[in-house]
């Protein structure tokens, strides 16, 4: 039996149906705001996997019929590998609702939310958000919800919940932020340099929108809903648990003294060893066992020192940020580069500047996007001392690259200031921490160097948390032991004067306004010590771009000059930019792009480029080819495609009888121009330079 239940939400009705489409599935439901709808499905397998994490995977699917289109691509279909926007999206569903099964919960669990319907006002993304809730509230699947999601916006000071796609723009503020009934449980977005008050603020206004949403969850599960399965954790054997204790915890003590990442962990190996030597033989066998209870121990350690023992594994104060070197220029071709290293994290970032023909080019429901500016982040093996098989990015590269684009790109120049395509690649070279601040970070040292008029220097930072009942410490600058022990990831970039971009995770059920102002305020003072000392390496832009950077010259024309510049199927612009080295684009408004690798070659396709679009002035003289003889006169190509009539009586000072006694066909003779009528014809004087030359030359 279908069930339907709506509420008002920002303005518009949203609805969540279940019980009709996707009956199969563990639990289904049909989430429409507008005219988007997003099918939202979770299945959980009956049996647990032997595994010690929760495998849990979350598949966001757009499809291009949605939007009434046609995919674009040569199989005219959605092909097999998700855009960034599909997985970007996949891990906003992801990281709420995790923390919500229970712990040791085991069976493979997927979630599936397709966009059925889009009506390019209405984004899906926060729709498939609270379905991926609402499906598995109504399901079998043990979850501690339900919980909700809304965007909010801000534009003239006023904020907004789910504003339209067209005003994004126009917000100051635009974050996603997902919370339960009583506290905020994630929170992503960007924003144009606000303060962490505002910014504050702006979460909490979408935490209060979001309750109705909740409440009406717990209703859809009340009328629709199926008894949970019964789950209990595996009861551990308190005699192991006991034993290994007993001789763990002082060894594990021990070795997390040890000073830096590498002989932390080989510390680690050596008491873990140490470990199944004063267990026996008798244990050999239980060692999954002994190497989880190792891991316990070795988490409860660390929130113990810094609970009970007020300090961290590496000795820092809490508000404490590691010790920061910067370098730029390091590499002579690219055309920018920075190099950030920040205790055990060091990232190289690489800027390139490029055409508008390097702009990449995105189908999405919207819609073709072209976007000039694209960050690429790579997190190779070798970064932490692994061996793995090189390949494209993962999912969590992505998300990173995303989390540094929308850091970045809110203090990056106009086009119409700076007409270059940019793209920063972000080369982790070793981690222990925050990489994607780190990212952040040596993106604008790249930027810098590579004299791209930025608006003002970003600097990012990763805010960590441990809380026990009411005892509550924020981490400034967390390690890759504390993001694991801790309870929060809490990752903030931004000016001095503000934020734009923002993302928090939590391990926790929620977090209380109170914990998130003070995190908010502490990541403050941690980024402004971090960007004091990146401008100690390079304090403003440089004032020229690379000399290996293209050259970009811009020509406004008359439009109705593009065909000559084109050409017949193409050909002169092609001969244009063969013969020149240069990439050459026409837009239909007339204004006219020339790309080069020196100034020589685009200076000699911008004078090709004039000599096919220059208007004729009237007095002005030009050099021109006699293209035909008539008997009452020549006409003589002054430009090419432009033609002018010489009349016979405007050949010569003196009477000419026949046209050929003065000029033959394709002679080269300099001729003034006389007259431009209105329907575009001109007159020509030969007569009239050559009067001209005998007036100067009796002077």
């Amino acid at each position: 039996m279908e069930n339907v239940f709506k509420t008002e939400i920002g303005g518009k009705t949203l609805s969540i149906r279940s019980g009709k489409i996707a009956k199969q599935a563990s639990g289904s439901v049909v989430v429409q705001y507008g005219e988007t709808i997003v099918l939202v499905s979770v299945v959980s397998a009956k049996e647990e996997r032997s595994v010690d994490f929760l495998p849990l995977s979350v598949e966001y699917q757009e499809k291009i019929y949605a939007a009434g289109r046609i995919p674009g691509n040569y199989f005219r279909r959605e092909i097999g590998r998700p855009s960034e926007k599909e997985i970007l999206t996949a891990r906003q569903i992801d990281r709420p609702i995790r923390p919500l099964f229970p712990k040791g919960y085991c069976s493979e669990t997927q979630i599936i939310a397709v966009v059925l319907s889009m009506d390019q006002e209405n984004d899906p993304d926060v729709l498939a958000m609270i379905g991926a809730s609402a499906a598995i509230e109504i399901s079998d699947i043990p979850f501690a919800g339900p919980i909700a999601s809304v965007r909010v916006g801000r534009i003239d000071g006023q904020f907004i919940i789910n504003p339209a796609i067209s005003e994004y723009e126009n917000c100051d503020i635009n974050i996603v932020v997902a919370g339960s009934k009583s506290g905020v449980v994630m929170v992503e977005g960007g924003s144009k340099i606000v303060s962490e008050a505002d910014m504050l603020e702006a979460i909490f206004f979408g935490h209060e929108a979001m309750q109705p949403i909740i409440d009406m969850q717990s209703k859809l599960r009340e009328t629709n809903g199926v008894p949970k399965r019964s789950f209990a954790l595996p009861e551990k054997d308190e005699n192991l648990v006991k034993k290994v204790t007993s001789e763990a915890t002082s060894l594990i003590q021990d070795a997390l003294q040890a000073t830096g990442k590498i002989e932390r962990n080989k510390a680690l190996r050596a008491a873990k060893s140490a470990i199944f030597e004063k267990l026996g033989e008798e244990y050999s066998e239980r060692k999954t066992e002994v190497s989880d209870i190792i891991k316990d121990i070795r988490k409860k350690t660390i929130r113990e020192l810094i609970l009970k023992n007020g300090r961290r594994i590496d000795n820092r104060k809490f508000d404490e940020v590691r010790p920061i070197t910067c370098d730029v220029g390091i590499l002579p071709r690219p055309h920018g580069s920075g190099l950030f290293t920040r205790g055990e994290t060091q990232v190289l970032g690489v800027l390139t500047l490029g055409s508008g023909r390097d702009e990449q080019r995105v189908e999405t429901l919207l819609g073709e996007e072209f976007r000039p500016f694209m960050l690429h982040y790579n997190f190779p093996p070798y970064s932490v001392g692994e061996v793995k098989r090189a390949g494209g990015p993962s999912r969590r590269d992505i998300g990173h690259g995303g989390l540094s684009t929308r850091a970045i790109e809110n203090v990056l120049p106009a086009k119409e200031d700076f007409d270059y395509t940019i793209r920063i690649v972000s080369e982790v070279l070793e981690s222990n921490g925050s990489s994607s601040m780190g990212t952040v970070c040596s993106g604008i040292l790249a930027l810098m160097d590579g004299g791209v008029p930025i608006s003002a220097p970003v600097s990012g930072i990763a805010m960590g948390l441990v809380k026990e009942g009411d005892n509550v410490v924020i981490l400034t600058d967390i390690l890759g032991e504390e993001d694991h022990a801790g309870d929060m990831d809490f990752k903030v970039a931004g000016t001095k004067e503000g934020i734009t971009a923002l993302q928090m995770d939590i391990k926790i059920h929620e977090l209380t306004r109170d914990i998130m102002g003070k995190a908010l305020e502490q990541a403050r003072s941690g980024r402004l010590s971090i960007l004091e000392k990146m401008l100690q390496s390079l304090e403003k832009p440089r004032d020229e771009i690379s000399s290996y950077a293209p050259t970009i010259i811009t020509l406004k024309i008359n439009p109705d000059k593009i065909r000559d510049i084109i050409g017949p199927g193409g050909k002169t612009i092609r001969s244009i930019q063969s013969e020149t080295n240069t990439q050459v684009e026409i837009d239909d408004a007339g204004m006219v792009k020339i790309a080069a690798f020196s100034k020589t070659e685009g200076d000699a396709a911008l004078n090709r480029v004039k000599e096919l679009v220059l208007e004729p002035e009237v007095g002005v003289i030009y050099e021109g080819k006699v293209v035909k003889i008539m008997d009452f006169g020549a006409f003589v190509q002054i430009m090419p495609g432009t033609d002018g009539l010489v009349h016979i009586s405007q050949l010569a000072p003196n009477r000419v009888a026949k046209v050929t006694d003065v000029v033959k066909e394709g002679e080269i003779i300099k001729v003034k121009v006389l007259e431009i009528t209105r329907d575009g014809k001109i007159r020509l004087s030969r007569k009239a330079v050559l009067e001209d030359k005998n007036d100067s030359d009796s002077k």
